[in-house]
């Protein structure tokens, strides 16, 4: 690490404490660049290389003629580097992304569980009853992406909502293809979408977690069987269920 990488670091981490102290609450203005920079020891470039690293990641806003600004901190709004990233990677990384979904979606689908009203579950029910066989690839990832949102809506951690609202819409293509390549897509994404739903009737998370956890690990396996040329060549233009 170069001496002026270590001294932006420094400023970073001095802002940080600031924030985490309350020294600096969401919303607040930064102090001068002059003051700060000589308060945390620093040069105002140094300061400044920090600020523009704080901003890319939404720590802080900088507004032009106005000042530098912590923003809300929400979490929604500190995961967007995360779903930035994952959109550049996009089918080149979704086994690996299935993965991650995979280990968190479930914990947060059991954590929903008591949280999902009457009127939640009644809507779960219209979106897995609405699929038939004469439903098209479409209609098929649109409910699947709604199903799984609902549910997650309900999570009470912020954090994981925000990130697994990224990762689903990161793998969104896997959820197309396999609709397209698979004969059966449907009804197995009914299937398992019924398991998921009839736990969390019964109020059951921890049973609805087993299932999403077997329904996401679906998708999963199939990208990679396609990857390493394991999906016979007939399915090689269609795709797997939903997840």
């Amino acid at each position: 690490m170069t001496a002026a990488l270590a001294v932006t670091d420094r400023a970073i981490e001095a802002i940080r404490r600031m924030i985490q102290s309350g020294e600096l609450a969401p919303g607040d203005r930064l102090p001068p660049e002059k003051e700060l920079a000589e308060g945390i020891g620093v040069s105002r470039n140094s300061l400044r290389e920090a600020v523009k690293a704080l901003s890319v990641i939404r720590v802080l806003d900088v507004r032009q003629g106005d000042g530098t600004y912590v923003t809300s901190l929400a979490p929604d709004l500190l995961v967007e580097s995360l779903a930035f990233m994952l959109d550049l990677h996009q089918g080149s990384a979704e086994g690996q992304i299935l993965e991650v979904r995979r280990l968190l979606e479930p914990t947060a689908v059991e954590q929903a569980c008591p949280a999902l009203t009457a009127e939640d579950l009644a809507e779960l029910e219209r979106l897995t009853e609405g699929l038939g066989g004469a439903s098209d690839v479409e209609e098929l990832v649109a409910s699947d992406i709604a199903f799984h949102r609902l549910i997650v809506s309900r999570c009470p951690n912020a954090y994981l909502r925000s990130m697994l609202d990224g990762l689903a819409s990161a793998t969104s293509r896997a959820r197309v293809w396999r609709g397209i390549t698979e004969d059966d897509a449907v009804e197995r994404t009914v299937a398992e979408h019924r398991r998921i739903l009839d736990a969390l009737h019964s109020g059951r998370g921890d049973l609805a977690r087993v299932h999403a956890a077997a329904h996401i690990a679906g998708v999963e396996s199939w990208v990679h069987r396609t990857a390493t040329g394991a999906v016979p060549e007939s399915d090689a233009t269609g795709s797997p269920t939903a997840d």
